[in-house]
């Protein structure tokens, strides 16, 4: 029998709507490579576009504007939130599987890097969705948008702008906006959430240095200056600017530069 290519594995995860068996494949997955075990790179599949992964029906997706946040110091507030944070874990698992499947051309260890952040970001969803049911609610039960998707479907063309705009750009924001949300929840009393959110906002971090390191693989690889190519793909992509403010200390461990970091403040809107 012959191995089954990582590509294909990650495909069948990624395509895989059913919650449960998406987080067992993807666990299984990373657990058959993680004692270091030779990776299958040999494929006879065809690339192909993915414009809608493994999800199961619900949530709702609708546009980011028509997801309204509530007050944290409500449980149906704090409730949206884990709903959100969850949403955004789950899209999370997908966008790790799409580069493993995606991106063939790349040395062993970025796949076992992703392989590495698709079986985090799955535990991440899996302590949110229980804690969601503490909270009298389930996965799905609120709309959310597809913003993180439809950056993953504009980028699948160069591994270069997806490290560049996923990590860096999307999965960065996260780091910026976690301690801000741990503060609010602590004001509350929600220590069960607060719990959670410390441990995804340590694994993120790392998530964000590994799209750092391969961004900056790429550029070397094409013999781009890193930083002055980030610049031109937030212009091209993002409209030039990010909006702060910015976890300058998260964003210096995941492999941001202290200029960076001073062009995008002068970029922020």
């Amino acid at each position: 029998m012959n191995p089954v290519s990582i590509h294909d594995a990650a495909f069948d995860c990624l395509m895989q709507s059913d919650i449960d068996l998406k987080v067992s494949q993807v666990r299984a997955l990373f657990q058959e490579y993680e004692s270091g075990g030779a990776l299958c790179r040999e494929s006879d599949t065809d690339i192909v576009r993915v414009e809608v992964p493994g999800r199961p029906e619900k949530p709702e997706l609708v546009s980011p504007q028509s997801v309204k946040m509530r007050k944290l110091t409500t449980p149906e507030g704090r409730a949206v939130l884990v709903h959100a944070v969850c949403h955004i874990e789950f899209n999370a698992i997908n966008l790790a599987l799409d580069a493993i499947y995606r991106f063939r051309e790349m040395p062993d260890q970025f796949y076992r890097n992703w392989l590495l952040v698709a079986a985090e970001e799955a535990k991440h969803f899996s302590l949110l969705r229980q804690r969601l049911s503490d909270m009298g609610h389930q996965y799905g039960d609120m709309p959310a948008h597809n913003g993180l998707w439809e950056m993953a479907v504009k980028t699948d063309h160069d591994v270069l702008i997806r490290m560049a705009l996923v990590p860096r750009v999307l999965e960065a924001r996260g780091l910026d906006v976690t301690p801000g949300m741990i503060k609010r929840l602590e004001q509350v009393g929600d220590t069960d959430t607060v719990a959670i959110l410390h441990i995804i906002l340590a694994e993120e971090i790392g998530h964000v240095a590994i799209g750092s390191h391969w961004f900056k693989y790429c550029c070397e690889k094409q013999d781009l200056e890193p930083e002055a190519t980030f610049r031109e793909l937030l212009k091209t992509y993002m409209g030039g600017g990010l909006r702060g403010p910015f976890y300058t200390e998260g964003r210096l461990q995941a492999g941001f530069t202290e200029e960076e970091l001073a062009q995008l403040s002068e970029l922020s809107p």
